[in-house]
């Protein structure tokens, strides 16, 4: 009798585990599929946003509108982005941003004539990342936003229409015929006036912000062992220390 009960409680045991066995296989199997599913349906969503994308025209207008700028204004916009020299080297990583590992990355300066050579130092070293933290801040605040994401997507709608109206080089308002050229013009000087409207609050609202977490930052950490390749001071002349000493050693004898 006991062994007939302990074959029966083995039985009950093993019974139990393959039962979990096969729930665990099953879990997986529904969780596979379900990421396989939603995988799919993100591949689905993409291909269609591509598709309504290309069949909308958005890329042929985006490209009118790059060839319409001048020569000039191009030849500027790449000198000016030449000398701010928005390299992503120059994007620091959270370690050096935050000093993590660092024995003391954040203690307030006390001595003027040391605070405002940290301060120069950090605002050029880490002058990307603070660019960076200034449009994050700038693109929530616009999320949260109701207002202004309306505003923003008739202004695109806007833009859209325009340039699909302006297609033949010229487009016609109540008899009266508007060249391209002038409707974009027209568009900008609209654009500005509307976004200033829009993002003003948006805008300020940003810049104090950031300007404290930026200033705070600047002000606080001490990245002083932190320096780019041009900062560093190439060392010049020859050194022998062997003939130094030795000579050295030569005169006390």
């Amino acid at each position: 009798w006991n062994s007939s009960g302990a074959t029966r409680t083995q039985i009950i045991v093993l019974g139990s585990m393959k039962q979990r066995r096969t729930m665990a296989e099953s879990d997986d199997k529904s969780s596979s599929m379900s990421a396989s599913a939603a995988s799919a349906a993100l591949g689905g969503l993409m291909g269609s946003v591509s598709e309504k994308w290309n069949s909308s025209g958005a890329s042929d207008a985006v490209a009118r509108i790059n060839a319409n700028i001048p020569q000039g204004t191009k030849d500027m916009l790449s000198s000016a982005s030449s000398k701010i020299q928005f390299r992503r080297e120059h994007l620091r990583s959270p370690t050096i941003f935050f000093g993590l590992g660092e024995e003391k990355p954040f203690y307030l300066e006390k001595n003027p004539a040391l605070l405002m050579p940290r301060l120069k130092h950090n605002v050029k070293f880490f002058y990307l990342n603070y660019a960076v933290l200034t449009g994050i801040l700038f693109m929530l605040t616009v999320l949260v936003s109701p207002s202004a994401l309306i505003g923003m997507a008739l202004l695109a709608f806007a833009w859209m229409s325009v340039i699909k109206s302006t297609d033949s080089g010229e487009m016609r308002i109540k008899g009266i015929t508007v060249s391209q050229k002038q409707a974009y013009v027209g568009m900008s000087v609209v654009s500005v006036v509307v976004l200033f409207y829009l993002l003003s609050h948006i805008f300020w609202w940003t810049m104090f912000t950031s300007g404290f977490l930026v200033g705070s930052h600047a002000a606080l950490r001490d990245a002083s062992m932190h320096k780019d390749e041009e900062d560093k001071v190439a060392m010049s002349g020859d050194l022998s220390l062997e003939e130094e000493q030795s000579a050295f050693l030569g005169d006390e004898v």
